[in-house]
């Protein structure tokens, strides 16, 4: 198992396992910490998962893991790895089973001041229309048909159907489509089981939060984004459901005789893989793809129908309820994407697992009036802490694939959070604290307590100090909603 002491010390924030650390890697491992999140490295085993991770063939720069980083399954959680393309692999592993989890943030120039005679109110109007928990579905049922058109369009659908406009989809990475969705790649119990649950929130770790913007650090970033002071936010964290899990459970099934068929040898079966360019890694693109455009159409719904719940519960009470999308970024993804690497521009499946893509001023695939200032990135807090608001830099270009931290990251399992935490106790204390707190149950609720996560701030503080990301706000939880 790997310790402090083998880890070599780069530049503030930032360490390296070196490739010769064990004779199967094929890049070092690069990890993005302060020496006191280190302290929590040999609570489970993400490294080694890191360095089982640098072994997949056609890796090119390093494995990268960065702060908010625990174990996952293959890869860990946090984790961050480019492979050639089209030479290199794919990993199911190194993008999760809940294909495309992330996050969109909404803005508003209604103040906490307005607002706060509504706020229960407006919890109980967003409970109603954003429907949450495990196995919970949506306002209707999909024909088949019309699952297969969500995968191929994502948020051009959501658009299509009156769901979205022209703004969110140029807000949301890759305008809310994956290219290359074919959903003949994806089983039919896939399909089956996102025929009931778009524009619906799912449990665990997902949620609908109204933040307070409790705090600008920059303030011409947070003037491009529309984020002041004082004023409400809306944020929705959840992704592809039922059928980007059972995508992700049906490849890594029939990929373990694919990796025996190409003769690649793995430390961990949980690794397995593909060659881009064969068929079953061109299949698993598609279906990934199908996923991600599943997820961007899900986050775009509930946009719907949470806007829908404000204008419910304020319109004609109180002016500016209205909600305007900032952005939306995915977590758990591969991308194709050109990246300067070793000193020269490569074309590469950048796999981000439990990470934020984070890219700097001039992207070309930003919006307009984030070219200047770069990418929005947004990386919510465990529940009853503060989330941030974030913006990427030439730095993370240079030195992460412009990649960042997702989230606080777990130092509890759910099943020891359940036995630690008891969730009555939880409410109690969320509530006085001015949160209020909807949660399908109590051992939900204890499963993701504060307490189960790192300090979120200073995961924050850690991407910050390396110069991977600058700080833009900071916002404060009054109202959570949980499956």
């Amino acid at each position: 198992m790997v310790s402090i002491s083998d880890l070599k010390y780069i530049r503030p924030c930032e360490w390296e396992i070196p490739r010769s650390y064990r004779s199967d890697m094929r890049v070092p491992v690069r990890i993005f910490a302060t020496p006191e999140l280190l302290k929590d490295v040999s609570r489970d085993k993400s490294l080694d998962q890191a360095l089982n991770a640098a072994t997949l063939p056609g890796l090119v720069g390093q494995v990268m893991v960065m702060p908010d980083m625990h174990q996952g399954y293959g890869f860990p959680i946090g984790g961050v790895a480019a492979t050639r393309y089209p030479d290199g692999v794919i990993s199911p592993g190194g993008i999760g089973y809940d294909i495309n989890c992330g996050v969109r943030l909404l803005t508003s120039q209604l103040t906490y001041q307005q607002a706060r005679p509504y706020l229960e109110d407006l919890a109980e109007a967003l409970n109603r229309s954003c429907p949450s928990g495990v196995g919970t579905g949506g306002h209707r049922q999909f024909s088949i048909k019309e699952v297969e058109e969500v995968c191929r369009k994502g948020s051009a659908w959501a658009r299509s159907a009156g769901f979205a406009t022209e703004q969110d989809l140029r807000r949301t990475e890759e305008g809310g489509r994956i290219p290359g969705a074919d959903p003949r790649d994806i089983s039919p119990r896939a399909l089956k089981r996102g025929s009931g649950q778009v524009g619906s929130l799912g449990a665990g770790n997902h949620f609908i939060e109204i933040d307070l913007i409790e705090r600008v650090f920059d303030p011409q970033a947070a003037r491009v984004m529309g984020l002041e002071e004082g004023n409400l936010a809306l944020q929705i964290h959840c992704g592809s459901r039922g059928l980007g899990h059972q995508v992700c459970s049906d490849y890594v099934k029939s990929l373990q005789s694919t990796v025996e068929r190409y003769g690649i040898e793995l430390p961990d079966r949980a690794l397995v893989c593909a060659p881009l360019d064969s068929p079953e890694g061109k299949a698993y693109l598609s279906a990934m793809a199908c996923a991600a455009n599943y997820a961007f159409a899900n986050r775009q719904v509930l946009s719907h129908h949470a806007r829908e719940a404000f204008e419910s519960v304020l319109a004609g009470r109180v002016k500016d309820w209205q909600l305007s999308l900032v952005y939306d970024v995915a977590h758990n993804i591969g991308k194709i994407e050109t990246h300067l690497i070793d000193g020269r521009e490569q074309e590469v499946c950048v796999h981000r697992k439990g990470a934020t893509r984070a890219f700097g001023p001039g992207a070309a695939d930003l919006p307009s009036e984030y070219r200047e200032i770069g990418q929005p990135v947004l990386v919510p807090g465990s529940m009853g802490t503060s989330s941030w608001v974030l913006h990427g830099t030439e730095a993370a270009m240079q030195r992460s694939l412009g990649s960042c931290c997702h989230g606080a990251g777990r130092v509890m399992s759910r099943s020891q959070a359940k036995k630690t935490i008891w969730g009555e106790d939880l409410h109690w204390e969320l509530e006085s604290r001015g949160i209020t707190i909807l949660a399908g149950s109590m051992a939900g609720l204890a499963e993701e307590a504060p307490a189960a996560y790192k300090d979120i701030d200073a995961v924050v503080d850690t991407v910050v100090q390396a110069g991977i990301t600058e700080p833009v706000a900071r916002l404060k939880p009054l109202v959570v909603i949980k499956g």
